[in-house]
């Protein structure tokens, strides 16, 4: 469904505390005080924590809550002061900043820490600036701007914080994935303070060159504006000439991107790569008319209430009307599991929310509702007159179960009442209705609505209905919640098989007229066959002459035109996910395209179902399908059919790349091949097929089937892949090679439409001048075995502040107290932005003959991620040992899988650093043991107070001793190693 870490839900970090706003409890050294517990009074530690977390990010000294919390509180402060040193901070960045960080900058700048009490009255002081939330889940989370720019704060900008990537809930982003990210729910990964405070130059500090303007005209602001409401998680600012030609069909100002200030009334600019200042991306900043539509946790604030709810309250009886029931909450999780009852309308699909608190807790109180409504003598009598609307509890026919239920419509002697935590009608005796209790108004009505995402314009189409009451109606599926709101936005999964299906894609292919499929019979012969795609693993995928193609071809020229006449943006896809039908360019056109997995909330991959073609793509290059087309266009199924070659004794999955290329050069920008079919497998939905470059079907042995079968194509030579020759210097690919049209790319940027996303289509889109789908630009001769550039630099260290200082973390692996893997939670979204940018470049570079050393440095793709890893062994099967650099796991991948690291990819630190913990004697820890550290570390966000570093000279050597404290329960912290030593001291007593 969606990447786990890539899943980007970057933003506050969710724990209230950080850096030196959790109790320092390193005190003095182990061997002098054992006992690390904090020693302020118990009576005061609650009053501490509540200020500590109104303050998340500081960094300096430790803090020392028994010298200077309680002081510091009452200390009086100079408001005038503080004020106009804000008025300067905020000159110099005048974009705005996270609240969290101001800290940090006044220390800086004036060498003073900035009064504690001062930032409780930043929200007074509108007339020096303008506090405001953002969307995260984390209330106290803000942002600080210079007050000409103030904007409502109750309305969350759902633009602010990028949530693209994220760790993993990965639901990111979420994603994001990340399972970034983008919609995280509050028990998500969200970035603190990691915003730069880099803010671009404003004009008062940095004056525009004289040849700029100074301003932007109102109608370049509006549409840049309009551009930016499209992509709620952030915009590369390298997209907007493209983007703004293809959408406005006229040329971007030259000077917006020179003076990026120039958009700060409306957008907050963010420089994730410190090392290029030309790589920024934007955020549209809230207006007071955003509102809380584009918030996603806005049920939380403005719950929501289903049409049944309304109508509950709305004809209540008058003894009843003082009993509310509580508005149904959305779980918080990005994936909830969902009890499918019936749908009569894909915009109003009735479920239910499985899971403690949702059905668990309904079958609590339907359990309590039995033993009240007994059958004994003491239960309560039936109501004598139900009144329509009223809530009720009835008897269910079995006369077991006792349900609530509101009264629809009365008749003689019978009642229809509508089960509202069912989700279904019936029509009953008058005698089973009972006057609903009050202490079973509680809990709210479980029965809810959503909508399916894609499938709005064909909400009542009866083959989607059938299909989905087919794969859906009774069963419990996965939901993925894409918009949070009065009918949240889902995707359902069917998780119950190997592969997870998406309910959605699946109702979608309900509209297809299979009279429009490639007509295939076995012994059946087909001329003017193109091949339009040869993966690497042996896999083709033709397209043959049809009414499907013809009509589909039909159609895509007519969107051409239809594109060139429209100036808007609406077309812009502004909520991808994965199974959604839309457009991309494939050799400079607009062709179908299927969203296949999300990489955070900017990078995707994407398959060109009628070529069989895979890319990774950017999010702004994909496009709505115009109303006018989508009906016909969705009738028609994809064109490309997957076919394998017939009577090889090689098979599928273990071709050598000399057999790839040699197919690739034989039928690719060929549209005269023929094909004889062999056999049909529908289990595997391919096709075997006897393959010609010519009309000479008739003839077997002029098949290109015969011809593999006789060379000696599929000779494996692992030896010109593995080597344990020292590395040669070479030189390494560059940006600049990196796309071959200047016109898909802006600052160095990918042309990323051209981007296979699999390796085994690595050659499918080499840009404009390639010929066929898995041809090649190239023209340089056969390269000779390479091996990274010795000439490279590693990036530079982690920055991590002295020993007893406290740093926000997430824990990417853990083993157990005595390793375990950290990454700062500070740049987390850097590295899901690296992320993002390595998919966009390897996935469309070449595979090429590596020299591999022990050691060393590289790119490797681990399933569908690019990831930093170092090569701890080479094996002589092919496989290569890799540990990676930023997230601390080991794997174990095919050599074909890695690439050189370039430079541009060498400039952020590796972000995973291994640690252990503090406060613990040296151990064996049991299994037993290590299952409970994980449980309570692994994959969460902690905060880490520094006992020791042990540097080392390489960044992967280096080692942290750390106390791990959860400060995301309210009312305490949990510190891990407490939890440890008290599990290892049961442990031994009961030996």
């Amino acid at each position: 469904m969606r990447d786990g870490q890539s899943e980007g839900k970057t933003g506050a970090h969710p724990n209230k505390m950080s850096n030196q706003n959790t109790p320092n409890r390193r005190g003095n050294p182990p061997t002098d005080k054992p006992d690390k517990r904090m020693t302020l009074p118990s009576r005061f530690q609650k009053e501490v924590h509540a200020h500590l977390s109104r303050n998340p990010q500081q960094t300096g000294p430790p803090l020392n809550l028994n010298e200077s919390s309680g002081s510091d509180k009452g200390r009086p402060y100079n408001p005038q002061q503080v004020q106009g040193r804000i008025r300067e901070i905020l000159g110099k960045y005048s974009n705005g900043f996270w609240v969290s960080k101001l800290p940090q900058i006044y220390r800086e700048l004036y060498k003073q820490d900035l009064p504690t009490e001062a930032i409780k009255d930043l929200e007074t002081w509108t007339h020096i600036c303008t506090v405001e939330k953002t969307c995260s889940s984390n209330p106290s989370e803000l942002l600080l701007y210079p007050s000409k720019e103030q904007t409502t704060t109750s309305s969350p900008s759902p633009t602010l914080a990028p949530n693209s990537a994220c760790p993993p809930n990965t639901p990111a982003d979420k994603p994001s994935h990340s399972p970034s990210p983008q919609r995280p729910p509050s028990n998500h990964l969200t970035r603190s303070g990691s915003r730069s405070p880099q803010s671009p130059p404003s004009s008062s500090s940095s004056p525009s060159p004289p040849s700029s303007p100074a301003t932007l005209s109102p109608d370049l602001k509006l549409k840049l504006e309009e551009l930016l409401v499209k992509y709620s998680n952030g915009l590369w600012a390298h997209a907007l000439p493209k983007l703004f030609q293809d959408t406005y069909k006229t040329k971007l100002p030259g000077h917006v991107l020179e003076n990026l200030h120039l958009l700060s009334d409306f957008c907050t600019v963010d420089f994730p790569m410190p090392d290029n200042p030309k790589r920024a991306i934007l955020y549209r900043r809230s207006s007071t008319e955003g509102g809380g539509g584009e918030d996603e946790n806005c049920n939380r604030r403005n719950s929501s209430v289903s049409e049944e709810e309304l109508r509950v309250r709305q004809e209540l009886g008058r003894r009843l009307s003082n009993h509310a029931v509580p508005s149904l909450q959305i779980p918080k999780e990005e994936y909830p599991s969902v009890l499918v009852v019936e749908a009569t309308n894909t915009n109003g699909v009735i479920l239910r929310y499985i899971g403690e608190g949702y059905s668990q807790a309904q079958e609590s109180m339907e359990d309590e509702m039995r033993e009240f409504y007994g059958l004994n003598q003491s239960s309560p009598s039936p109501l004598s007159s139900p009144s329509s609307g009223q809530l009720v509890a009835v008897r269910a026919e079995e006369e077991e179960e006792i349900l609530r239920a509101q009264v629809c419509d009365v008749m003689a002697d019978k009642v229809k009442v509508y089960y509202v935590d069912h989700g279904f009608s019936e029509v009953i005796s008058k005698t089973k209705v009972f006057e609903l209790h009050e202490k079973f108004f509680q809990l709210p009505f479980q029965a809810t609505k959503c909508k399916l995402a894609g499938l709005e314009p064909f909400c009542q189409e009866p083959a989607v209905l059938k299909k989905f009451e087919t794969m859906a109606s009774g069963r419990i599926l996965l939901a993925e919640i894409l918009e949070r709101g009065q009918t949240p936005l889902v995707v359902l999964y069917d998780t119950s098989q190997d592969d997870d299906v998406n309910i959605n894609a699946a109702c979608m292919k309900a509209l297809q007229d299979k009279t429009l499929a490639s007509p295939l019979q076995v012994n059946s012969a087909y001329m003017n066959v193109t091949v339009s795609s040869v993966c690497s693993d042996g896999t083709i995928y033709c397209q043959l002459p049809s009414r499907g193609l013809a009509k589909l071809n039909e159609i895509l020229e007519n969107i051409e035109t239809y594109f060139h006449s429209q100036v808007t943006s609406e077309f812009l896809v502004s909520r991808p996910f994965c199974g959604k039908g839309c457009l991309a360019r494939y050799k400079g056109k607009w062709s179908r395209v299927e969203i296949t997995n999300l990489h955070g909330s900017r990078v995707l991959d994407i398959l060109f179902i009628d070529v069989g073609v895979q890319a990774s793509v950017e999010v702004f290059e994909l496009r709505e399908i115009p109303p006018p087309f989508l009906r016909d266009l969705m009738a028609i199924p994809p064109q490309a059919v997957k076919c394998c070659l017939a009577d090889l004794a090689v098979s599928v999955g273990s071709w050598t790349p000399d057999a790839v290329q040699w197919l690739r050069e034989k039928v690719l920008n060929t549209t005269d091949c023929s094909m004889k079919v062999a056999k049909v497998d529908e289990t595997k939905r391919c096709i075997y097929v006897h393959l010609f470059t010519d009309k000479s079907f008739h003839d077997p042995a002029r098949s290109l089937n015969h011809q593999m079968a006789q060379s000696d194509l599929f000779k494996q030579r692992p030896d010109v892949f593995l080597t344990s020759h020292s590395p040669a210097k070479i030189s390494t690919p560059t940006l600049s090679s990196k796309t071959s049209s200047s016109s898909n790319s802006t600052n160095g940027s990918p042309a990323s439409t051209s981007v296979p996303a699999k390796p085994h289509l690595r050659r499918a889109l080499s840009g404009p001048k390639g010929g066929g789908g898995g041809n090649t630009t190239s023209t340089s001769p056969p390269e000779t075995p390479t091996s990274p550039s010795s000439s490279l630099k590693l990036p530079p260290l982690l920055e991590l502040p002295p020993a007893g200082n406290n740093i926000d973390v997430y824990v990417s692996v853990a083993c157990h107290p005595g390793h375990f893997v950290l990454q700062p939670w500070r740049d987390m979204y850097k590295l899901v932005v690296l992320m993002g940018e390595m998919i966009l470049y390897y996935n469309k570079t070449e595979q090429k003959p590596l020299n591999i050393g022990k050691n060393q440095i590289y790119a490797a793709k681990v399933e569908n991620s690019w990831h930093r890893v170092l090569v701890k062994g080479v094996l002589s099967n092919g496989m290569v040992s890799v540990y990676e650099l930023d997230y601390g796991k080991h794997e174990l991948i095919s050599c074909t899988q890695l690439r050189p690291l370039i430079k541009e990819f060498r400039q952020l630190p590796f972000q995973g650093i291994t640690a252990q913990l503090a406060g613990l004697k040296p151990r064996q820890w049991s299994e037993e043991a290590s299952i409970v550290f994980r449980n309570h570390v692994e994959k969460k966000p902690l905060v880490a107070q520094l006992e020791a570093i042990q540097e080392a000279t390489n960044p992967w050597d280096r080692k942290l001793t750390v106390f791990l404290v959860d400060t995301s329960q309210e009312e305490r912290d949990i510190w891990v190693h407490d939890i440890m030593a008290e599990f290892a001291e049961e442990l031994t007593n009961e030996m």
